[in-house]
């Protein structure tokens, strides 16, 4: 995959970023595959440049190492990249806030691709408040030319500023295609490795911690400048000041598109770099009689201006109704809240009936849930705690086979707190990648307290949700959970295939008797992955 300088190229708001990235000159990107994140580390992956550059680009177990790693290579003085959806961001929540406070060295920029509207996620967060929660600097790209160029933007602030930078994107600008110009005629030569003129600065000793804050607490008045100087955040002049309108990143286009030719008679202030710019929204409210704010996720801005001597009623949005509390915006929505027919309807058919997702045809994982169903029959008390994946569908007919989803590696965790309050069976459903993602630590303490439940790792040798990308590990489950400690009588390797449906049926009819832990390893390739030549070793 190549990009040549000067070229309009139809891009991805994911690959415009994986593009500024090479171009800034990161030595590598660290990431754990998540909808709509994904495309990012993957374009770099099979860009030919980022490859003769030596840019490390391999898959990471999970978010919190990613952003560890990447903090590393800052430490060493070079530019790196950490890339993760919304809720990635609460796994690697723990080393981000502390790269606030220990800086960055080499620029370091996280990537958090956000999903309104849940398409793909358990829930909406917007990370813009994490942003705000650490006190870092981070940008909100309005289209996929400004996230390219706010890409390459956020890298030199962090250097310029020694702190890691935040870019907000949402799954419609990560998905969406439009044309990016390449602003460079090659990358910029990676940094040599430097070490910081302070040897103790990452070292967060609470004296040392307590500096450390301090110095980015006097940076704070110097984000929020650059915030009300910023190019990205703009005011658009309008003659009715019945009503002013602040559009934040992605949500200016769907203004444009609620007024269509015409020309929006309001002033409008559009904002995308963050600390958001106070001064900006005091003015707006100052010169217009009410104003309405247009933010796709939570009310960020709108809480904030409520609070900027705000009149009465005089701040609109999410907050009080005029725009849905949940969910994402799109044109018609925005349009309602302007009083507007709304431009496009999206009615469907009653003759359309709803098709819910559901597991390929050959998928292993529904032989899986086969005799798991069965084996599960003689036991109407128990129940089966599932993980995030492509297995998370067995809680939907044929099988409803399920009775949770919450979180990465919650499976594991859950299902030992209820065998611990009496259910049994107790069983966990937990995909290879999911497994080795997060789901090792709940095993070990299984282990530790001889819980007696049964773990399922539903291994397809790829992880199947987000593409079929290579799996840390892929082949060794069996000897890394006995390694955990698990006694290799209680380890299983079942193939799920409907031959083996009565066999597999017995073993963990068995397990599920044993009072300890115990692990079945029901292991097939992908069929998807099969059929694309993927083996799901890294």
């Amino acid at each position: 995959m190549s990009a040549q300088t000067g070229k309009i190229r139809l891009w991805l708001g994911d690959e415009a970023v994986a593009q500024a990235a090479i171009d800034a000159g990161i030595s590598g990107v660290y990431a754990y595959p998540g909808t709509p994140s994904t495309e990012i580390t993957e374009y770099i992956q099979k860009s030919a440049e980022a490859r003769a550059l030596g840019v490390r680009s391999a898959w990471s177990c999970n978010e919190k190492t990613a952003m560890e790693e990447a903090l590393g290579m800052s430490f060493a003085g070079k530019r790196a990249m950490a890339c993760m959806k919304h809720v990635g961001l609460n796994v690697a929540a723990d080393p981000f806030m502390n790269a606030a406070i220990t800086g960055a060295h080499g620029g370091l920029v996280v990537v958090v691709a956000d999903d309104p509207s849940m398409h793909s996620s358990q829930n909406e967060q917007d990370s813009r408040y994490y942003g705000v929660f650490a006190q870092v600097p981070f940008f909100e790209p309005a289209d996929q030319q400004e996230a390219y160029d706010q890409t390459r933007e956020a890298f030199d602030f962090s250097e310029r500023w020694g702190v890691p930078v935040m870019l907000r994107l949402t799954t419609r600008l990560a998905h969406s295609r439009a044309n990016v110009k390449r602003r460079v005629e090659q990358p910029r030569a990676q940094n040599p490795i430097r070490f910081h003129d302070d040897p103790r600065r990452f070292v967060l000793l609470p004296a040392i911690a307590r500096r450390n804050y301090n110095e980015l607490l006097k940076k704070l008045p110097e984000f929020q400048a650059a915030a009300e100087a910023s190019p990205y955040n703009t005011v658009e002049e309008g003659s009715d000041r019945s009503l002013g309108i602040v559009a934040c990143g992605l949500a200016v286009n769907y203004l444009r598109e609620a007024y269509g030719d015409e020309a929006c008679p309001h002033p409008v202030l559009k904002i995308s770099q963050y600390p958001a710019p106070r001064k900006a929204l005091a003015r707006m409210l100052e010169r217009c009689e009410s104003v309405l704010v247009l933010e796709d996720g939570y009310p960020l801005v709108e809480d904030l201006m409520k609070g900027v001597n705000a009149r009465p009623g005089a701040v609109r949005g999410r907050l009080d109704g005029t725009l849905p509390r949940a969910g994402e915006l799109d044109p018609d929505i925005v349009a309602q809240a302007l009083g507007h027919a709304a431009p496009h309807t999206h009615e469907v058919p009653a003759d359309v009936v709803p098709r819910p997702p559901s597991l390929c045809a050959g998928c292993p994982h529904a032989n899986t849930y086969d005799f798991l169903r069965d084996a599960m029959a003689d036991h109407p008390g128990g129940r089966v705690f599932s993980d995030i994946g492509c297995y998370t569908l067995g809680a939907l007919p044929p099988y409803e086979a399920i009775n949770s989803c919450v979180d990465m590696g919650a499976s594991v965790t859950m299902a030992k707190g209820a065998a611990e309050a009496g259910v049994h069976p107790s069983v966990a459903v937990i995909g290879d990648s999911t497994f080795m993602h997060s789901g090792l630590t709940g095993l070990l303490d299984i282990v530790e307290d001889k819980t007696p439940m049964t773990l399922i790792i539903a291994d397809n040798l790829t992880t199947g949700m987000t593409g079929g990308q290579p799996v840390a590990a892929a082949g060794r489950l069996e000897d890394i959970v006995k390694g955990l400690g698990v006694a290799p009588e209680h380890v299983h390797v079942l193939v799920p295939l409907p031959g083996n449906h009565k066999a597999n049926t017995e073993i963990l009819r068995k397990e599920l008797d044993y009072r300890g832990p115990s692990v079945i390893i029901s292991r097939r390739q992908c069929v998807v992955a099969a059929r694309a030549g993927k083996s799901g070793i890294g």
